[in-house]
């Protein structure tokens, strides 16, 4: 029977009833399971939100990075997010996949949640419509999407305990309608549930969520699966509409399902009903074609040129107050100054992370477009770290070498029993790109359960210095220099937020070395299994992971110093400082939005000597900006950009991208400002979602708090002019003109006041339209922004439906949420309930 075109009620008559359990769960990591007598193929699932992984963490098939979620939500761009997701979907065909895990859409409530980084916004209709077009271009490639985490899951903390207790109404209008616009607009094939619990019940096992809301009111025909070990139960997941847990071998769904039937604790009609689910999903995967046979790698010229715009359009000009940006053509001099020049942080850490093809650090682009075709052959070009920005030590990059003799590579060799056994049998050997290693997904038929590894090769310091090493690892680790050992981490062991919040705290110390000798390093590691670390709430992915990091110590009084110096000397000074995959990443949450120490005194040192710097912050969520903010004259906002970050920034800096990015969250000038700031953490297994629908700007307005940068906000290289708004019951038009002297994009923002007469306490105005519109300059063009009965609708409580009430409402547009540049009106003439998408 071909696999290609099997048919689902033939194989539900003909299978096994221990065939349909095993239809149910993962074959391993990253695969569901096949039935090759009825014609049932196996398919690939890849991770992840920002690029197609592949099946390894370690050593794996390099990949097409593309910007974050949060740079992505922020060029508010509908049709270049469309073509972003065209390049995942053909990205998941190199590596042998099918179907995507992404995108993310969760809200961000607090700039502390550690995957805030990978959702789009803290709006729920600007997420929702991104989140669509990321859909429709990845599965118009012939892929299917899986939308994710549904629902609730903004933040980390005891991710797999927690109950986040929500009202229903936020619920319903902040948390739920992302994925209830994806799923209207977009069809997205598959849903992945989250981690927690909602009011009581964990997602994984909710009949309420997954049947009545995504089944019956949305009438969703795709299949629900796990995270990845969010699967809790046997009897209550299948019951509630779970119908793929994820991964596998499956816990929950062979012999103990199978009693669960025989006492019926679930029906046939039950398990037919998930099979069916599952095999509608395959069958649909496998009409995709051009989808490889081995992971592999498509890095094109147009790729490039594609991720090259995305990294542009999502920075945010925040400051231009002297009108420093662009920089000219005829720059002599320049100043580089800031760990993030080179630091290189193209993704966020966690299920984001991959092996990029390539990366542009921001010290790479700009270098290059300073001295690109020669135009600027005498340009002096000085760069001052000022402060380090690690959280963990720095890997060891280039300053290794294998056994073999490849630089920037470590071995590992793996085996059955620990360093202690005699002539131990090598079972298997890797090639580690770089001094970190998950083995999530990774496995050897030969290998136990428990296993072993020794990492080996030769550390050649560029500098006479005093280093300072580090052992972080998910099971245990003992660090060797020169066969002495210097970090042991496998005796004992302290809890910490390394590998997804289960491994440990990295353990240091200091070795005096020596420029050009070559030292041996050694770390002796055992597996997952050897970890004398618990925590709760976490999850346990298996395999282990361990990192080492080393660095020179150096004086950072005297860093800063050596910056200022320079900045003080040269007019064009540019400051770039943020955060990277070790301070925002999945497993953790952050612990505060302040920047990493000495960076905000490197900032303002810098500020007070030469106040045109060109203040770069990059990072996946908003940091505190206090209070050096108030001194800036030029200030730039950038994400983790992908393989082109450097470019991108480069491009906007010199003019040739005019920066349209919009903030898809709003800047608080502390976190004590934030509306979740009262009740962020787990505190006993649970979160409440206090501020009710009050999120991001919603909540800062209706409080009447300033901030350092309001949502929607960013600044252009030319100006706009808006006029002529007509407002009808279906659509806002309304007239813009670029009035500058320069080409470029901005996005039109519509927002919908309540009436006067509403019944209930509504937000000040909420984001129910915008669009992005290029003009060159001069050019004028009439843009009409649709309104549906969303626009109008709140979620009532009481009957269990959303309702638009009778009134007058006000229809606001402008760039951002404070910048408002037409007003109008629309009258709702009867008071309507409705319900499903």
């Amino acid at each position: 029977m071909s696999t290609t075109d099997f048919d689902v009620d033939e194989v539900i008559s003909k299978a096994t009833i221990v065939e349909k359990l095993k239809l149910l769960a993962g074959k391993d990591a990253w695969h569901t399971y096949d039935i090759p007598s009825l014609g049932v193929p196996s398919i690939r699932f890849t991770d992840g939100p920002n690029g197609a992984r592949g099946t390894r963490f370690v050593s794996g098939v390099p990949a097409a990075c593309v910007p974050c979620g949060t740079a992505l939500g922020a060029t508010w761009d509908q049709e270049l997010i469309y073509l972003a997701g065209q390049l995942i979907g053909e990205e998941v065909k190199a590596k042998g996949a099918r179907g995507w895990l992404g995108p993310t859409v969760n809200i961000q409530r607090s700039p502390l949640g550690g995957r805030g980084f990978e959702s789009f916004a803290e709006d729920p209709y600007l997420s929702g419509k991104i989140a669509a077009s990321y859909i429709n271009g990845a599965q118009s490639t012939g892929i299917v999407s899986t939308l994710k985490h549904f629902v609730a899951n903004e933040l980390e903390h005891e991710r797999m305990a927690v109950d986040v207790r929500v009202s229903d109404r936020a619920l319903r209008e902040i948390y739920l309608l992302p994925f209830q616009i994806a799923i209207k607009d977009a069809s997205p094939a598959a849903i992945m549930t989250a981690y927690n619990k909602v009011n009581g019940t964990h997602v994984s096992e909710d009949s309420w969520l997954l049947e009545d809301v995504l089944r019956k009111d949305w009438g969703f025909k795709g299949m629900i699966m796990s995270d990845w070990y969010g699967t809790y139960s046997t009897t209550e997941a299948l019951n509630a509409g779970l119908d793929l847990e994820m991964p596998g071998p499956s816990r929950w769904r062979g012999d103990i399902a199978n009693l669960a039937i025989s006492s019926r604790k679930i029906t046939h009609s039950t398990i037919d009903a998930r099979a069916r689910n599952v095999l509608n999903l395959v069958k649909s995967c496998m009409k995709a074609e051009g989808v490889s046979a081995e992971e592999g790698k498509r890095d094109t010229p147009e790729n490039r040129a594609l991720n090259r715009r995305l990294a542009a359009e999502g920075i945010v000009l925040l400051k231009n107050d002297n009108n420093i940006l662009p920089l000219p053509d005829d720059i002599t001099e320049i100043a580089l100054i800031g760990p993030s020049l080179k630091n290189m942080a193209y993704c966020g850490g966690g299920s984001a992370q991959l092996e990029p093809y390539y990366i542009v650090s921001n010290y790479e682009g700009i270098v290059d477009q300073l001295t690109a075709q020669g135009t600027r052959k005498d340009v002096q070009i000085h760069y001052e770290i000022g402060a380090h920005a690690y959280d963990y030590l720095p890997l060891l990059g280039d300053n290794v070498t294998s056994p073999s003799g490849q630089k920037g590579e470590l071995q590992m060799r793996f085996f059955n029993e620990p360093v202690s056994s005699t002539n131990r049998e090598i079972i298997d050997e890797l090639d580690l790109h770089d001094s970190a290693w998950q083995l999530m997904g990774y496995s050897s038929s030969r290998l136990n359960d428990r296993f072993w590894a020794d990492i080996q090769g030769t550390f050649t310091p560029t500098e006479t210095a005093t280093f300072q090493w580090g052992i972080a690892c998910y099971g245990t680790a003992s660090l060797y220099v020169d066969d002495k050992l210097v970090i042991d981490n496998t005796s004992t062991q302290r809890p910490g937020n390394s590998f997804f919040g289960k491994g440990t705290a990295e353990e240091r110390h200091l070795i005096e070395m020596v420029a050009g000798k070559a030292y041996k390093i050694r770390v002796e590691y055992g597996n997952a299994l050897t970890t004398k670390v618990l925590k709760p709430g976490v999850v346990n992915y298996g395999g282990g992971a361990g990192r080492i990091g080393a660095v020179a110590i150096r004086d950072s009084q005297t860093a800063i110093n050596a910056a200022v110096m320079l900045a003080e000397r040269c007019k064009y000074t540019i400051l770039c400082v943020g955060l990277d995959k070790e301070w925002e990443s999945e497993g953790f949450d952050r612990s505060t939005m302040d920047l990493p120490d000495p960076m905000p005194k490197l900032i303002q040192s810098v500020l007070d000597v030469n106040p045109n710097t060109i203040v770069v912050t990059q990072s996946g969520t908003p940091i505190n900006m206090q209070p050096w903010v108030s001194t800036t004259t030029t200030q730039v906002h950038m994400w983790y950009g992908g393989n082109e970050v450097g470019n991108g920034l480069a491009d906007v800096l010199f003019g040739k991208v005019n920066p349209s990015g919009k903030l898809p969250m709003s800047f608080p000038n502390a976190i004590e400002d934030t509306p979740s700031f009262l009740n962020f953490e787990s505190q006993r297994g649970r979160v409440i979602y206090g501020e009710d629908i009050y999120v991001g700007y919603r909540y800062y307005e209706k409080l009447k708090k300033s901030l350092a940068f309001p949502f929607g906000h960013g600044l252009s290289f030319t100006t706009f002019n808006y006029s002529n708004l007509h407002v009808t019951r279906q659509s806002a038009t309304f007239r813009i003109r670029n009035s500058g002297s320069t080409d470029g994009a901005t996005v039109a923002q519509l927002y919908v006041s309540p009436s006067p007469s509403n019944s209930i306490s509504r937000p000040v105005k909420e984001l129910k339209g915008f669009i992005k519109v290029f003009l060159r300059r001069g050019e004028e063009k009439d843009v009409s922004i649709p309104i549906d009965r969303l626009a109008t609708s709140f979620w009532d409580e009481v009957i269990g439906a959303w309702v638009s009430e009778q009134g007058t409402y006000g229809v606001l547009v402008g760039e951002s949420s404070v910048n408002i540049c037409l007003k109008g009106l629309l009258d709702v003439g009867e008071t309507m309930t409705w319900s499903g998408l």
